[in-house]
């Protein structure tokens, strides 16, 4: 027999549980750790495991959204440069030297990690993503150093399935479950950065906070992966900048603003006249010359498409023309190392253009949040973005995947926070009929 009413009651139970607040977190979780161990994962279950993992992802997180829709403010809160960017590169499907089936994959591939990143900034506060992402990485970097022990110390033999090479022994370079020491380095870093607002905001105890510093530390130094020093320098003077921002008074902070605009301009023109002097300081000249290669092979093909590139791929796949630059490099290539130069290549001009104003406006308005906020939560978004910016002249990671994600997710933070939208809305709303004086 049936029973309406048993039925009911199960449906109803079974919405809140989707709609819950600890559902999405646990969603939120499971996001963050899948997008950062795509490598682990595909390696271990294949590229089909992946993406039914992903697939299955989404579709959680689209319940949960459905579950919760009235709760979320949608006025204002999408930033319009994700919305063009996403667009321009599903429209290179057009235009896209691949099979059609391949390139919509791709683009696919390209639009479940920003609807990922779009669910956790619309379901989860800026603490809350905060310890979602240190609660993952601390996990991350944790199982890769054991692995790195397991291979190197332990059983002294190679992990190949992962990649893992059995360095530790040497001190580095390892990579972890990441694929690659440039991948853990970006990894180790954006963790530090977030480790450090754990502890300044007490979200984690304080021996716990220190503890994960120092194993992010010891992981970043492991890797041996010079561009990452780029990004933590950088990232460690934005920290500063910031700490004497939030003290200034409120009447001279622009001045302080504008002074160190001028002084980070400064320091980018000197770095450039001066990038080979740093290249040796750093012993990074074998990973220059190796981009070097890249980029001059890369400008024999940009000036065929310069305007609308060659059609969105994301990850390099076995393919013309990809397949004729590692060729002509002698070495495989998974992109362009350098995020701007692969929009560049993708996408062309325009698309190099809508990802370049995607970050900086992300960046601005993450930085004035930072700067002004009394809450030190809102340093995070704008020290990832100053990460994600330097390190993606010398990798692809903001174009992919974890890297992407995250991306998304402060960008949309920040545009919820500081939206010019929202605030045309605020001003007009006294004026509409029946809103009070």
């Amino acid at each position: 027999m049936n029973n309406p009413a048993g039925e009911s009651a199960m449906r109803q139970a079974v919405r809140a549980f989707i709609g819950s607040a600890r559902f999405a977190q646990a969603l939120t979780l499971v996001a963050v750790g899948l997008s950062f161990s795509t490598h682990a994962v595909r390696v271990l279950i294949g590229v089909p495991g992946l993406v039914a993992a992903l697939a299955g992802l989404l579709v959680l997180c689209a319940a949960s959204l459905v579950a919760r829709w009235r709760a979320v403010e949608w006025y204002g809160i999408l930033p319009l440069t994700i919305l063009v960017f996403v667009a321009w590169c599903t429209a290179s499907v057009i235009w896209s030297t691949l099979p059609a089936l391949t390139s919509i994959t791709r683009v696919g591939y390209l639009l479940a990690f920003t609807l990922v990143g779009i669910y956790i900034a619309l379901m989860r506060d800026t603490i809350q993503i905060v310890r979602a992402f240190g609660d993952v990485l601390r996990m991350l970097l944790g199982v890769s150093l054991a692995l790195e022990v397991l291979s190197g110390i332990i059983l002294d033999v190679p992990i190949k399935v992962l990649g893992i090479q059995a360095n530790l022994t040497q001190l580095g370079p390892i990579q972890g479950i990441f694929g690659s020491r440039n991948m853990l380095g970006f990894v180790a870093l954006i963790a530090l950065l977030t480790f450090i607002v754990e502890w300044r905001t007490s979200i984690v105890q304080r021996p716990r906070a220190l503890a994960s510093i120092a194993l992010a530390g010891i992981c970043l130094v492991l890797s041996g992966s010079p561009t990452t020093w780029f990004a933590l320098g950088a990232a460690l003077v934005a920290l500063l900048a910031l700490y004497g921002l939030r003290r200034a008074s409120a009447p001279t902070r622009w001045r302080w603003q504008i002074g160190l605009l001028v002084t980070g301009v400064v320091v980018l023109v000197a770095g450039w006249l001066l990038r080979m002097r740093i290249i040796e300081l750093l012993d990074a000249r074998s990973e220059f010359d190796v981009r070097l290669d890249v980029w001059r092979e890369l400008s024999r093909y940009l000036n065929l498409n310069p305007l609308q590139g060659w059609g969105w791929v994301g990850p390099w796949p076995d393919a013309p023309p990809y397949t004729w630059i590692e060729l002509a490099t002698g070495r495989p290539h998974g992109s362009a190392l350098n995020a701007y130069i692969d929009a560049y290549f993708q996408v062309g001009v325009i698309g190099a253009l809508l990802f370049i104003a995607l970050l900086g406006v992300a960046l601005v308005r993450a930085w004035l949040l930072a700067s002004t906020r009394r809450s030190v939560v809102y340093v995070w978004p704008a020290l990832m973005l100053v990460a994600i910016a330097v390190t993606s002249f010398a990798e692809s990671f903001a174009l992919v995947e974890g890297g992407w994600m995250l991306l998304v997710v402060c960008a949309v933070k920040a545009a919820r926070d500081m939206s010019w939208r929202d605030a045309l809305y605020a001003a007009r709303s006294p004026a509409e009929p029946g809103s009070p004086a």
